[in-house]
């Protein structure tokens, strides 16, 4: 890069602040310009600095950290990466952050902190990165109010949708899911979130879906009208138990560099469900996902990929892309109804 990436930092702990400032400038892309212990000092250093991504700590003295991000989206909209404890209460904030248009999270470890945010330094490094490319829109455009239309689905149970995510995922799967019918085809996800993340993800989705979202479980039987995203710090692959596909939740190393990983899930999907199923491949960094679907796409099942242009980082999908994966690539408003179509077709085809 011809020219430093600018961060400020934001976060009460002064523990915290030194050790974001010191991971950060550690890479040579990256300079932090300023810290700021609270939100009234993180505005006139943002006003001073004009940095390119701030990280945010989701609990803050004198102004919430979601209330401050609210004011950065409405007034100066700019990438922020909320920094969040591994607590259900941080999970619940962190989610509520990416809905505001927060662009990524960096959760904060329960234990032997200094030690953990080493560990997470190269990913950390990676999202400021991701985060300065990327063009934020004001808070106004983003919640236009929409109004939902749910599509009809007349097709049968017998295929299984698969899908994996990463950054940028929460919002497109939420806009993805809340347009499918109550009695849409079971639906798998993998969405790289740790622990208490996917719990509080799923509850949220539940309230707002006509279909029933849910973490997934073990031995759990794959219904249609149903949605089972992985749990943090699971793998999930799909087994065949008699005529029904069924979850497995197993514990293994990371793999393609994630636990949950959508590799596993999507070359499960591509051994048990072969031409009955569709892979859907949707907005993040790294390339996990893409081996996995071009299994699927091998094996017969339809494969889509989000597009550019919708994708808050086209990262897994292009990789795929690139792979042979993906037979299909096209908006993100347009993949639920693509979906329920082949889902359609496919009963027609084995009536």
């Amino acid at each position: 890069m011809s020219q430093k990436i600018r961060v400020v930092v934001v976060d009460d702990s002064a523990l915290m602040r030194r050790l974001l400032t010191e991971l950060l400038n550690g890479d040579p892309d990256i300079e932090v310009v300023g810290t700021a212990a609270d939100p009234y000092k993180a505005r006139e250093m943002i006003k001073e600095k004009s940095p390119d991504v701030i990280t945010l700590d989701v609990e803050m003295p004198r102004m919430d950290g979601l209330a401050f991000l609210e004011r950065i989206m409405t007034l100066r909209p700019m990438p922020v990466i909320m920094v969040s404890s591994l607590t259900e209460a941080g999970a619940d904030v962190t989610l509520k952050a990416l809905e505001l248009g927060a662009f990524d999270f960096v959760p904060k470890p329960k234990m032997d902190l200094v030690e953990g945010m080493r560990k997470s330094q190269q990913d950390l490094a990676r999202k400021v990165k991701e985060a300065a490319k990327i063009q934020v829109q004001p808070l106004d455009k983003t919640r236009k109010a929409q109004k939902i239309e749910r599509r009809t689905y007349k097709g049968g149970s017998e295929t299984i949708v698969a899908i994996g995510a990463s950054t940028g995922g929460v919002e497109a799967l939420r806009f993805f899911l809340e347009t499918m019918p109550a009695n849409g085809p079971g639906i798998v996800i993998v969405q790289h979130m740790p622990e208490r993340f996917t719990t509080s993800f799923a509850a949220r989705l539940n309230g707002i879906c006509e279909m029933t979202v849910q973490e997934a479980g073990d031995l759990e039987r794959v219904l249609p009208g149903h949605v089972y995203i992985s749990p943090g710090n699971r793998h999930l692959k799909i087994e065949k138990s008699g005529a029904n596909f069924i979850c497995r939740l197993f514990d293994a190393p990371l793999v393609s560099g994630h636990k949950p990983s959508v590799d596993v899930l999507f070359h499960s999907v591509a051994e048990v469900a072969k031409q009955n199923a569709v892979g859907v491949i949707m907005t993040g960094m790294g390339r996990d996902g893409a081996d996995g679907l071009a299994a699927m796409r091998s094996a017969g099942a339809t494969t889509l990929g989000q597009s550019e242009a919708s994708c808050v980082v086209y990262g897994m999908p292009k990789a795929a892309k690139e792979a042979g994966a993906v037979e299909r690539e096209m908006p993100l408003s347009d993949l639920a109804g693509e979906v329920l179509k082949i889902c359609h077709s496919q009963t027609k085809e084995r009536i």
